[in-house]
C-alpha cells in the first residue's frame, strides 16, 4: 500500500492507495472501536462492495449503518442530500459519528456536504471506486450539489480525515467511466507535469486496459499533484484554480445538455481542448501541442468536439454564471505550454467564441 499525505497542518491526512486494500480492517484508521459510521453509496457500487466495506469496519469493531441515494450525475441534488439526513437522523446519529462515502464523484460529494453540513460537521472518510474520483474529486476537500442553473453551486470545502484507494474497484467500472476518469489524468499533465504528460503519452493504452501497475502509478502521480496543490490552496485563491482547465467550457456543456447526458470527464475532454484552442490564439500554445493534446484524448476514447448543435451562444451565458467568475469577469485556465497553466481574466469575447466554433460540430 502506497501512502501520500495531504499536509494541512492539524487537518494533515492520508491517501492509501493499493490493491484490494478495502478487505483490509487497518486501511481505514483514524477509524477504531466503537465509533458510529454511517457509509454513504448508490445501488450499482453497493452491489460490489457495500458488504466488504461493512465487514472490514464491523471486524474493526464499528458500529456500521449504510444509506443508498440514485445513481447519477442527474440525482447530484438537495433531495439525495436530505435522503442523507434523514437517514441520519433517524438511526440517532450525533456530531460524533462518521460519514464514509463509498462512490464515484456524485456520493464523495453529497456524502461530504452531508458530512460537512450535519449537525455544523462531523468525521468524513472517502473511499472512491471511479478513476475521476480517485485521481481528483475524493481530494482536497471540495463538496456540494448541482443547481438546475449551474453546477456545483451549492456546497462547502471540507476535507476527509482521509482517502481510500483500492485499485481494483475500477475491474467493475465500465469503459466509459475509465475513459472519463482519463480525461482528469491527461488535464494534471497539461497543468502540472509535462513529463507526466509524455509518460502518458507512451502509456495510454495500458492505462485504458488498466494495467495495474501502470494504473497505480497513475493514480499516485495524479494524487501527489493534486496534494500540493491543496496544501498550497486549500480554498481556491490562487494556484487550485489551475485544477479547473477546460472545467468552465465542460460545466457549461453538462448544464446545457442536462446532468447525467455527459459524463464530467466528457465535457473536461472538450473544454481542455477549447482552452488549448484559445491559448494558441493568445500566441502561447504551440499548434503542435494543441494536437499532442487532441491526440491523447483519442487515444483515451474522448470526445474532441462540442455535441451536436450546441452553439457559442449556448456556452457563454452559462459560462458566465460560473464560479470562477468575478467582478462580472470570465476567468479561464489557460497553457502557455504542455505542464505550465495560468489564469487569465479579461479573456476576449470573440476570441473565446472562435475557440468553441474551433471544437464544434453543425449538422
Amino acid at each position: 500500500m502506497i501512502e501520500v499525505n495531504v499536509e494541512l497542518k492539524d487537518r494533515r491526512y492520508p491517501i492509501r492507495i493499493g490493491a484490494n486494500i478495502l478487505a483490509a480492517s487497518d486501511s481505514y484508521a483514524p477509524l477504531k472501536c466503537g465509533d458510529k459510521v454511517m457509509i454513504v453509496s448508490n445501488p450499482t457500487v453497493a452491489e460490489h462492495y457495500l458488504a466488504t466495506v461493512s465487514d472490514s469496519l464491523q471486524r474493526l469493531g464499528c458500529q456500521v449503518e449504510s444509506v443508498l441515494i440514485p445513481d447519477g450525475e442527474q440525482y447530484k441534488t438537495l433531495d439525495s442530500l436530505n435522503l442523507i439526513f434523514t437517514a441520519l437522523l433517524q438511526a440517532n446519529h450525533g456530531r460524533d459519528t462518521t460519514i464514509v462515502a463509498l462512490g464515484g464523484g456524485v456520493v464523495g460529494d453529497v456524502a461530504g456536504f452531508a458530512a460537512a453540513s450535519y449537525q455544523r460537521s462531523v468525521r468524513l472518510m472517502q473511499i472512491p471506486t471511479t478513476l475521476l474520483s480517485q485521481v481528483d474529486s475524493s481530494v482536497g476537500g471540495k463538496t456540494g450539489v448541482n443547481h438546475a442553473l449551474g453546477k456545483n453551486m451549492i456546497g462547502a470545502f471540507y476535507q476527509p480525515c482521509a482517502v481510500i484507494i483500492d485499485s481494483t474497484t475500477l475491474n467493475t467500472l465500465p469503459k466509459r467511466e475509465v475513459f472519463a476518469g482519463l480525461a482528469e489524468v491527461i488535464k494534471y499533465g497539461a497543468i502540472l507535469d509535462s513529463a507526466f504528460f509524455e509518460w502518458l503519452e507512451s502509456n495510454i493504452d495500458d492505462l485504458v486496459a488498466l494495467q495495474p501497475q501502470k494504473l497505480q502509478y497513475c493514480i499516485q502521480r495524479c494524487c501527489e499533484l493534486k496534494a500540493d496543490v491543496v496544501a498550497r490552496d486549500e480554498t481556491e485563491q490562487g494556484d487550485r484554480a489551475l485544477l479547473n482547465l477546460g472545467h468552465t467550457f465542460g460545466h457549461a456543456i453538462e448544464t446545457h445538455l442536462g446532468y447525467g447526458s455527459w459524463l464530467h470527464g466528457e465535457a473536461v475532454a472538450v473544454g481542455m481542448l477549447m482552452a488549448a484552442d484559445l491559448s494558441h490564439q493568445l500566441g502561447d500554445l504551440s499548434r503542435q501541442d494543441v494536437f499532442r493534446l487532441e491526440k491523447l484524448l483519442v487515444h483515451a476514447n474522448l470526445p474532441t468536439v462540442s455535441p451536436d448543435g450546441m452553439t457559442a451562444d449556448d456556452y457563454l451565458p452559462l459560462m458566465m454564471r460560473d464560479k470562477k467568475v468575478l467582478a462580472g469577469k470570465l476567468r479561464l485556465v489557460l497553457l502557455k505550454k504542455l505542464g505550465q497553466a495560468y489564469v487569465a481574466s479579461d479573456n476576449d469575447a470573440q476570441q473565446v467564441r472562435q475557440a468553441i466554433e474551433n471544437c464544434s460540430q453543425f449538422d
